[in-house]
């Protein structure tokens, strides 16, 4: 499985968000989801946690760990990112640990003059190079809650390009409601797929957002090439 499309996976024309909604989640709040990796046949691969949290400044730090055991490949990984208020990039750091191998990186994003470095710290020696970027550039964690924003004021991102390593052309499609078994509790969800284009990247992901202010994420379903993996929110 490429790890670049699992994170960006993690990233709906809906009603605004009306008065007398109950405010929680992101972006009004702090927020931690955790959710379990689950293969087609039902198996359990492993866990996901996604948090954000408001940084001094008005600005955000988003960090998302797995850990999880698709056959024969076990990978451990974490992500850690910071934006500003309008969630434009500043900076994200990749642990990735697959089987043997770990790497680690990581991403400045210079928004005045649209450039970014891209560094490979471990193992050493591992060199740089510089990205080219749009204006307000986002990598893949702030997109998705970026995206989350946007839904809830009833808007659909447009496409985009987004950060992870390299870039991405992200599409989201809204497809209408949807209604999805989380748990033990049915749900009526706003499905959307988002297709994402890179040098060697062409997948489709299925994600369904709960009705609620923050537009959370209850279940992603990620096309992999030995089936298809889903992740659920844990309540």
């Amino acid at each position: 499985m490429n790890l670049s499309r699992f994170c960006l996976c993690l990233f709906a024309v809906t009603a605004p968000v009306i008065a007398g909604d109950q405010l929680t989640g992101f972006p009004f709040q702090n927020e931690t989801l955790r959710y379990n990796i689950t293969f087609a046949s039902g198996a359990n691969l492993g866990e996901a946690t996604v948090s954000a949290h408001k940084a001094d400044g008005g600005g955000w730090h988003f960090d998302m760990s797995f850990s999880a055991g698709l056959p024969g490949v076990p990978f451990a990984d974490t992500y850690r990112s910071q934006s500003t208020a309008e969630l434009c990039s500043t900076e994200l750091e990749r642990t990735m640990t697959h089987a043997s191998k770990k790497v680690t990186e990581k991403t400045t994003f210079d928004q005045r003059h649209n450039t970014a470095e891209r560094q490979t710290t471990s193992p050493a020696g591992g060199g740089s190079s510089q990205l080219q970027l749009p204006p307000c550039a986002r990598d893949a964690l702030a997109y998705q809650f970026y995206a989350r924003r946007e839904m809830g004021q009833g808007r659909v991102p447009q496409i985009s390009k987004v950060f992870f390593g390299g870039a991405y052309d992200v599409r989201m499609d809204y497809t209408g409601a949807m209604d999805v078994k989380v748990g033990a509790k049915a749900e009526v969800t706003d499905h959307v797929n988002v297709s994402i284009k890179g040098p060697q990247s062409d997948v489709t992901v299925e994600i369904f957002y709960a009705r609620d202010a923050a537009r959370t994420p209850v279940m992603i379903k990620i096309p992999v090439p030995i089936g298809k993996i889903t992740l659920e929110l844990v309540r």
